[in-house]
């Protein structure tokens, strides 16, 4: 902790720069001042990342197998060419109160069955039917709790719901009644996926400790610690579970492997770049996600790593600038860049198949501020949200932008999908189109 201290105050002294800034259910959006922007990003911002366009003219087959309920429990984090086609002809909204940290996390929403569950602004946790009809809303926070307007992140089995959140407490709820069954406290809040593995669940705690525990009671079964960030990311941290192995994430880059049964740590391999002290501490990375024999990561220091899951090594890198969950069809990794540029990879030897540009559309003078915020590969369309509350549609095969949709005016959700309905989170309402 001490050296992390001295390292940042360095920096401060070096560079003379100051890390401080001055600068009823239904309700009112509040504006995104997308003009905001932290001095620590601009303090570490690399050599700008030049786009250009590659085998533009390449039609690729993208039919790979069609998957159903990617969503659900989904182990490995690749949703692959999920069984979605739809026609986007209606929409309907659950609504809640505003969630006010709505931008600063990444909630998802979680499926049971063919209900949706979500929470709102003071920690309620709502569960609806697939015709938007509230089936049980419950809220297991004191007053002083629900003051702090804590983040959930959930995963569930067939019987249980799991939450984890922002303000060190977790629990399990049956997921049928909403009944409370058990209540802890950690030392540390968290900001991770959730993954559920027989009788275990995991999540990563804001010290970078993966932490195992009971589903039946929430005894803690083991924890690993890394090493820890002097900064809190406020980026969600993600895990994967293969082969009776954990693969996760921490803050400042590193991803680790251990034993799922003893929490034996079997590698450990850096991705951040060292070139600029302390620059690791400010890194956004992307979700990891898991191939056959690898996993897929990304950052906003424009790079792309393939690390191989039994080894640690890292197979290959791409200068390639993204925070968003890959997917991968077949042999092939799709990704999409913060500049807007969809990226196909082979995913076994690395190379680049074709890069396109899916922001043409947009006004060059505006586009800069037009950010990329998730996707999903339908079964012959990638559906892709924004910053600014858009919808595109954009052929797999062409790897062109056919159709956009206004959702919204400001930030929306990385796309869900269940059956024939597609889902996405804004602050105060799950939209659903089909």
């Amino acid at each position: 902790m001490i050296r992390f201290l001295s390292t940042l105050l360095l920096i401060v002294f070096v560079t003379n720069c100051s890390l401080n800034k001055k600068s009823n259910f239904w309700t009112k959006s509040e504006k995104i001042s997308i003009e905001k922007k932290k001095l620590i990003e601009v303090l570490f911002k690399d050599e700008k990342v030049q786009e250009t366009e590659f085998n533009i003219n390449l039609k690729i087959n993208l039919k790979g197998k069609v998957v159903n309920n990617s969503f659900i429990n989904n182990l490995s984090n690749n949703n692959g060419r999920t069984n979605y086609n739809g026609k986007l002809k209606s929409i309907s909204r659950f609504k809640f109160s505003k969630i006010d940290n709505f931008n600063q996390f990444e909630p998802s929403i979680i499926f049971s069955n063919n209900n949706v569950i979500f929470f709102d602004n003071k920690g309620s946790i709502l569960k609806f039917d697939n015709s938007s009809k509230l089936i049980w809303k419950k809220n297991h926070y004191s007053k002083s709790e629900k003051n702090l307007k804590p983040i959930l992140f959930f995963a569930n089995n067939k019987d249980t719901l799991i939450v984890v959140d922002t303000i060190a407490k977790l629990y399990a709820m049956n997921i049928k009644t909403g009944e409370l069954l058990w209540s802890k406290n950690n030392s540390a809040h968290f900001n991770s996926q959730v993954k559920v593995y027989k009788d275990k669940f995991f999540a990563i705690d804001s010290k970078n400790i993966l932490r195992c525990y009971s589903i039946k009671d929430g005894t803690e079964i083991w924890n690993i610690k890394t090493e820890a960030s002097l900064i809190k990311s406020v980026k969600k941290l993600s895990l994967v579970i293969k082969d009776n192995k954990v693969y996760f994430n921490n803050s400042i880059g590193d991803i680790s492997a251990v034993n799922i049964d003893d929490g034996e740590l079997l590698w450990l391999t850096p991705t951040h770049n060292t070139k600029v002290v302390g620059q690791s501490f400010f890194t956004k990375s992307s979700v990891l996600v898991a191939g056959k024999n690898s996993i897929y990561l990304s950052n906003d220091k424009n790079e792309f790593f393939s690390v191989d899951l039994k080894t640690g090594i890292i197979n290959w890198q791409h200068k390639i600038n993204s925070t968003l969950t890959s997917t991968i069809v077949n042999n092939l990794i799709l990704t999409v860049t913060m500049e807007g540029f969809l990226v196909v990879i082979d995913s076994r030897q690395g190379n680049i198949i074709r890069k396109t540009d899916i922001f043409k559309q947009f006004n060059k003078k505006k586009r800069s501020q037009i950010k990329p915020i998730g996707f999903i590969m339908g079964s012959k369309n990638i559906y892709l949200t924004t910053n600014h509350g858009r919808l595109l549609v954009i052929d797999a095969s062409l790897g062109k932008t056919i159709s956009m949709l206004k959702i919204d005016n400001e930030k929306i959700s990385r796309p869900f999908v269940l059956n024939q309905n597609l889902y996405i989170i804004k602050e105060n309402s799950i939209i659903k189109l089909n």
